[in-house]
């Protein structure tokens, strides 16, 4: 089993990296690779840093996946959530993801790109935590939808449009990028999220990042474990 881990940013995974040894120097918002053997029964996962953001992400991930082949491909992350079921921390499995910017003003109305005959807007995992043996039994995560944003929401107005519009349950900077480069390369892939965030008009001290990167990587040090 040869597993890709998909992070924007080397933060997000820390504990990861250093529950399995991992050296990595200092990233300067260059794409890092990052190969271990980890302890694992396969000796075989990579960790790809791309940096954030859509554009990041695809370039990042279709460079590694023309020259490479995975039996699977994981996005981890943290990210925002419009959900306030969802608590703070929580991890969810993202069963749809939508470019929500993608596509055309008229007048007070949004024209999705789909709509325009341009393309797709919105994409899915082609593997779920319930396909991989007894996992989703193991892990029991949530499942929720989710958009993916150049510019993070923290404004009333738009939140409300956004919510109106796609109903959307979190949100990532980087989310349907990775589903559309898995995609081009029909490589099975799922998206992993831990929530940091509502949300809501910008309150940093609201947020918990460590109560989510902590959580992020309980799962993943556990999935490695029991899937690679």
């Amino acid at each position: 089993m040869r597993i890709l881990i998909v992070v924007a940013t080397k933060e997000e995974v820390a504990p990861l990296i250093s529950e399995f040894g991992i050296s990595i120097a200092d990233f300067l918002g260059t794409p890092q690779l990052i190969s271990s053997d980890a302890g694992l029964r396969t000796a075989d996962f990579e960790l790809l840093i791309t940096g954030v953001g859509m554009v990041a992400t695809a370039f990042a991930l279709g460079k590694q996946l023309a020259a490479n082949k995975y039996d699977l491909v994981v996005n981890l992350g943290i990210g925002g959530s419009f959900d306030h079921s969802i608590a703070l921390g929580d991890l969810v499995e993202i069963t749809q993801d939508t470019f929500s910017e993608l596509g055309a003003e008229d007048d007070t109305r949004f024209l999705p790109i789909a709509d325009m005959g341009f393309g797709e807007a919105t994409f899915h995992p082609s593997k779920k935590l319930a396909d991989l043996y007894n996992l989703f039994n193991t892990f029991n995560l949530k499942q929720a939808t989710a958009i993916t944003v150049n510019t993070v929401h923290g404004n009333e107005d738009s939140i409300k449009r956004v919510a109106d519009r796609l109903s959307p349950q979190i949100e990532s900077m980087e989310g349907a990028a990775f589903f559309y480069a898995c995609k081009q390369y029909n490589v099975p892939c799922l998206q992993i999220r831990a929530v940091s965030n509502y949300v809501e008009k910008r309150n940093r001290d609201n947020w918990n990042i460590g109560l989510a990167i902590k959580n992020l990587n309980t799962f993943a040090v556990e999935f490695l474990k029991l899937y690679a």
